[in-house]
This record gives structure tokens, sequence and C-alpha cells, in this order.
């Protein structure tokens, strides 16, 4: 291989985020370490702008972004929430296609696809067929979360399958086959199992001490969904004792009409706000977080202290949280509420038995998989 190859491999890497922010925040992470070992990256983004990803270290190429348009993620809609027509969706296309001859990468990452974002199907079809086409072929890698949603429509499995055979040169599973194997979530994972790396987590590195101490801290994410979790929170902190110091943290994409009300419910021992940047620090010094199931606050929590009530996002049919979730409890790594049923009393009793109690399970997983992957990429094309 050529010297300049072996020097600084380019790489090309594609993440299509369309509710919360997990899908740029681990592929960020990704691309950072992937930077950090010598590589020229480029990371192509579709969906809304989020502070602080892609981050420093990568070359950042926007498409025009698109968001869920229903909560079973089948309909796109552009930033304004006005449904994708073709002509948007073919200009979308038409510039990935572009970014991409444009790089000239030697690997190429699509992450989730196509284990997920079928959606994207009609820029990532051609997008395959163009690196096919290439000369010289880059290598073409599917990064992926450890647990995958649930297909429930017959034949989409077998859809995958065929997809990576014939296209795929490896499968990145972003997990530790300890806690969940790929076969666990995916029936035909024995089909494509020459091709599937497990990497570890993709966590955060270790966040420093807080520069500010709560004793319960509330979180939704990204804030596309989760208000109901925010709500009960909320209430919960008004009826629990008034000593207790509460954050709330919305995240950037709740409505601001939603923001607003909540500010207005908000007791004096609480602080709402939107985001906060050392959210990781946050929770190393809080007693009892409560939050969503989602990969990366579960990563950030498993690098803590602190005591887990998970409420795992179940709309549109979603089963990913709820594994993640079930797997934790089971090790004594969390407490499970249920979304549908979530009330203030519920919420204040499982805040007063975390309270009363301290994590004792140890964390055994792997977590530092944006380094591992870094090294699986590099051997791959060295």
């Amino acid at each position: 291989m050529a010297e300049g190859i072996m020097s600084a491999p380019k790489v090309f890497f594609y993440v299509q985020h369309l509710l919360g922010i997990g899908h740029i925040a681990r592929a960020s992470r990704i691309a950072n370490a992937l930077a950090k070992d010598g590589c020229d990256v480029t990371v192509v983004t579709g969906g809304l702008p989020v502070p602080g990803f892609p981050g420093d270290g990568v070359k950042t190429i926007a498409l025009p972004p698109v968001v869920a348009s229903n909560a079973g993620f089948s309909g796109l809609a552009d930033a304004n929430g006005v449904a994708a027509d073709s002509a948007f969706l073919e200009r979308r296309r038409d510039l990935l296609l572009q970014a991409f001859r444009d790089a000239s990468p030697d690997v190429v990452i699509i992450e989730a696809f196509p284990f997920g974002r079928r959606q994207m199907r009609f820029e990532l079809l051609p997008l395959l067929d163009a690196i096919e086409n290439a000369t010289p072929r880059p290598k073409l890698l599917s990064s992926v979360r450890d647990i995958l949603q649930e297909n429930r429509k017959p034949g989409r499995d077998e859809e995958t399958v065929a997809l990576v055979q014939k296209h795929f040169d490896g499968i990145l599973v972003h997990g530790d086959p300890g806690f969940v194997e790929l076969q666990d979530t995916f029936p035909l994972t024995s089909e494509i199992a020459a091709k599937v790396h497990y990497t570890g987590m993709v966590v955060a590195p270790r966040a420093p001490e807080p520069t500010e101490v709560f004793d319960v801290i509330a979180s939704a994410g990204g804030g596309a969904v989760g208000l109901d979790l925010l709500r009960a929170a909320c209430d919960a902190a008004s009826n629990l004792p008034s000593d207790l110091k509460w954050l709330l943290v919305s995240g950037p994409n709740l409505a601001e009409a939603d923001f607003a009300a909540l500010a207005e419910m908000t007791p004096p021992n609480a602080t709402l706000v939107r985001f906060r940047k050392d959210f990781p620090s946050l929770l190393r010094g809080a007693r009892v977080s409560i939050s969503q199931a989602g990969y990366n606050t579960v990563g950030d929590l498993l690098q803590t202290d602190c005591r887990a009530i998970l409420i795992p996002f179940v709309a549109g049919g979603e089963t990913e949280q709820t594994v993640r979730a079930e797997r934790l409890k089971a090790l004594g790594l969390a407490d499970v509420l249920p979304e549908g049923q979530l009330t203030p009393a519920l919420v204040g009793k499982a805040v007063e038995d975390a309270l009363a109690s301290r994590r004792t399970a140890k964390v055994l997983l792997d977590l530092n998989g944006a380094e591992k992957t870094a090294a699986i990429i590099r051997s791959m094309i060295g």
C-alpha cells in the first residue's frame, strides 16, 4: 500500500440522527479517536445541528437536515417540520455523492445502515453503488450500537444480510459481548458472523470531578422525547424534602412551549436547563440519576457511582432501550420504571429508595470502544 495511505488514511463517516443525539454523539467520539490515530476524517451529518458535535479535529459536511416526521421513524421532514419531497431528497443524494467523490476515501463508515435507517435508502443505496464503482474501492464498514431495534416486518433481516454480504467488509458492533451479543437482537447474525467486530462501548472520557453538586439529576437526552419524565421528576422534586437539590436537563430539542411550561412548575430546589456541557461530570457528583436508557446516557452512568433510575423509551414500538435497561437491572446497575405509567408518586418512591441505598455492583463492561474502533480500522487497511 502507498506510503501516503499508510500515514493518513482518509475516512468518510456518514451519520444520520433523526430524533435524539445518541447517534451523532457516538459517531463523533469514534471520529475523534480516528483523527487522533492519524486518520484524515470527514464526517457527513444529516440531522439537526447538535452543540459540541462532531467536535474538533474532523472535517464536517452538513447535508440539508431531515428529522423523523412521526413516532415510527418512517417519514422524513425538513428542519421546519415540512415533509421532505422528492426534489429535496434528490438534492441531498446528489450532495452526498459529490462529497464522497471529493473525499476519495480509503474507508467509508455508515452509521446504523443497513441494520437501521431504511428511510435513508434513497441516498445510501446510490452511495453503495458509488463505492462499488470507485477505483480503488474503499473499505465499507457499518457502525452499529450494541442493541438493535427489533424488526417487526417479515423479510427485513434477510434484506439486511443480503446488503451486508454484497457490499460491506465489516460490521463494527459498539458493545461488550459479555453484556449483549449482536445475535441477541439480530437473529441472522450467524450468516454474517465473519464480518462482526466487537469494539466495546463507545463512551466519553471519564469526566473530571464536578464543580457543582446535585442530589438528583433528571435528564431527557436530546429532548425530542422525555417530557413526561421531566414533568414527573418536577412534581417529585416538589413533593420530596426541599433540602434535596435537583437538576432538570431538558435537552436542546424540547419544544419552547414545553420548556416554558416546565419552568413555570419547577420548584425552588430544582434548576431547569436545556443543556450542560459538563453533564457527565455532574453525574459523578449526583446521588441519583433519572433518565431514559439511551446508549450514551448509560455510558456516562457506567463511569459513576450514581444510582440509576432508567425509564426506557418505548414509543413507536421501540425495544432497544428496554433490552438495555433490563440487562442493567439484572446486573444490579439500575432500577427500571415503565414510561407509560409514570406518576410523581412512582418517581418519588424510586428516588427515595435510591437515596436510601448505594450501588454495590461493579461495572465490568469494556468501555474503550472509540479507541478500539480506530485500532480495528487501522488493522483492516494496514
